[in-house]
């Protein structure tokens, strides 16, 4: 196919979920041209997704859109508790705090981030994310199937359907960006590696409404755990009673042996598993929809090809466990985002580009294997409630858990410690906040070796101001005497150096440069003081060192050491924003 210059968009975006609307809403943010094309008529009608971690808030926030999430999700405080029970009705057997919210572990998750957890359903979440994309400019087709493409290049020839005229037609964006789902077409297309294993166990789930309010309200939770031998099957062996809208709401969870075929999904069934999972043979129940799905750990080892980049569940297909799904589809998209709009204004050379698959494929890769471990993980709740080869299992397992014999000991204890290994499910902060990036668009520090965890990595988060870390949250003050975060202080579409009082010599060189994407931020100003010294104890900097914080919040570079001469500040900026950004045209009269 011969070049063609003329461009309909920059970016054609294949998906509307969570990975390609908040790539859309970041790039229509940044300004640039960004069209979405979905082969749905609306967004998600599934409540799915809905866990989303303190490192999403940061992005949301970063996009200003933090504040209208908070307005449609259950709250941090109604998250609560995980219990494991007879039934939502019956005797509760153990209990877990989950998500930070437990006296062990929220002043962790405080520090750690100026961002709560949240629970939002998908359908809810989705709404928010395209439309703050169309409103800032990014358009979007519905009803619109995905063909084919053609790369060349200058640019990608995207062949899309209208689903409901038949047309067939084409688009020339500079970019195609796949985020469309597990059984994505432009992964198949660019024959991409993916690793692992598709459908290997199996889970029903029926959607329901029916009040429970009376259940649950003193021990709010999210989720409910219901041992029982009416749900003693497949992988996990637990029945699930997952709120959607508090306490209204439901999803009810089993698991099915996949060797047998699907499962037995009778309107009679389901009614008899509800009514025994909440532990009321009379409730009220309006079905609302049944479902299957599959239970895959499977992940690309590489994200693109070209000028076409995919991500979001194209890329990385597991399980719900540990709540890692929407979270990491949406810092893909955040990562990738960025990275188009600096190459497509000029700000950085094509290479940067390539830096997208090296930071996010091992992401994907830890995520897939974390939720799959995190199914695995059951096990042990499992054996402290099945005693084998007893007529009823379950039934014998309980009882020799409330046994007050040594034997009733033994299963205490064990269930002790099969709720400390559920940590790394429910409490697991280090994994969903401790990325650490390694690409050309990040330069090592050589002053300092391999970096040592001092905590146990998937549970506790590491500050760190280490090049490929993001950068730490500490509050400063601004000129109104109101908090912020660093992190307020940092990103939105920017590259941020951050020095201190004594950083003189860093704000001249960055005057010098005069570059629109980098801003200067001094600690210790007038707009933003740290009189609680949070920044100081955490910069790992000295006053007249730097950080060069990358759009995305990570940090690119970082000069530990004093610099008081302005022309070494400026040299040293320079090269570092070089190495990171590549060949750059000449911008404000300055090439980098």
């Amino acid at each position: 196919m011969g070049t063609n210059t003329e461009f309909d968009t920059d970016v054609v975006i294949v998906g509307s979920g969570p990975m390609g609307a908040t790539t859309a809403l970041a790039l229509a943010t940044y300004g640039v041209r960004a069209h979405m094309v979905s082969r749905f008529n609306w967004l998600a009608d599934t409540p799915r997704a809905h866990i989303t971690n303190q490192r999403t808030m940061e992005v949301y926030r970063d996009l200003q859109i933090e504040e209208e999430v908070l307005r449609h999700a259950t709250a941090w405080d109604q998250m609560g508790d995980s219990l494991f029970a007879t039934s939502l009705a019956g005797e509760e057997l153990i209990r877990l705090r989950a998500w930070g919210t437990g006296d062990a572990r929220h002043g962790d998750y405080v520090q750690g981030s100026p961002c709560n957890v949240v629970d939002i359903i998908q359908p809810e979440m989705e709404p928010i994310l395209f439309k703050n994309a169309a409103q800032r400019g990014a358009t979007f087709s519905t009803n619109t199937e995905y063909l084919s493409h053609e790369q060349d290049e200058s640019g990608v020839t995207v062949q899309l359907q209208d689903r409901i005229t038949g047309r067939e037609y084409s688009m020339r964006a500079k970019y195609l960006v796949g985020a469309d789902g597990a059984r994505s077409k432009v992964v198949e297309e660019l024959d991409l590696k993916i690793e692992g294993q598709m459908a290997r166990a199996g889970t029903a789930y029926v959607i329901f409404n029916a009040d429970l309010t009376r259940y649950v309200k003193h021990r709010p939770s999210i989720l409910h755990w219901i041992v029982s031998p009416d749900a003693a099957f497949g992988e996990i062996g637990l029945g699930l009673l997952r709120a959607v809208k508090p306490w209204t709401q439901w999803i009810a969870g089993w698991g099915f042996d996949i060797s047998k075929g699907e499962p037995d999904l009778s309107e009679e069934t389901v009614l008899s598993k509800i009514r025994i999972l909440v532990g009321d043979p009379d409730l009220e129940v309006d079905i609302v929809r049944k479902s299957v799905w599959y239970v895959n750990q499977a992940y690309a080892t590489t994200y693109s090809k070209g000028r076409v980049f995919a991500g979001g569940d194209a890329t990385h297909r597991h399980p719900p466990s540990s709540g890692l799904g929407l979270n990491t589809c949406v810092q893909d998209g955040f990562n990738l985002a960025w990275k188009l709009a600096y190459v497509l204004k000029g700000y950085a050379g094509a290479q940067l580009l390539e830096t997208y698959s090296p930071e996010r494929a091992p992401v994907g890769k830890q995520i897939v294997l974390r939720a799959n471990q995190s199914r695995l993980d059951y096990a042990p709740i499992k054996a402290v409630f099945s005693v084998e080869g007893a007529e009823n299992p379950v039934a014998a397992g309980i009882a020799r858990f409330k046994d007050p014999g040594p034997e009733g000991a033994k299963a205490r204890q064990a269930a002790q410690e099969a709720l400390e290994l559920k940590n790394r499910e429910f409490n697991a902060q280090g994994v969903e906040m401790n990325q650490r990036y390694n690409s050309s668009a990040v330069i090592p520090d050589g002053q300092v070796g391999e970096e040592e965890w001092k905590r146990d990595q998937e549970l506790y988060l590491q500050a760190t101001s280490r090049p490929g870390a993001k950068i730490p949250h500490a509050w400063l003050i601004d000129k109104t005497g109101h908090r912020v975060s660093t992190l307020d202080v940092t990103g939105k579409g920017k590259f941020t150096l951050v020095t201190g009082l004594s950083g003189g010599a860093w704000v001249k060189a960055a005057d010098e440069l005069d570059l629109p994407f980098l801003q200067t931020v001094v600690t210790g100003a007038n707009d933003t003081q740290d009189p609680y010294c949070d920044w100081q104890r955490v910069r790992e900097t000295s006053e007249a060192g730097a950080l060069l914080v990358r759009p995305d919040g990570y940090i690119a570079w970082r000069q530990g050491e004093n610099v008081f001469d302005a022309a070494m500040a400026k040299e040293f900026l320079q090269s570092a924003l070089s190495a990171v950004l590549g060949s750059m045209k000449s911008v404000a009269g300055h090439a980098v």
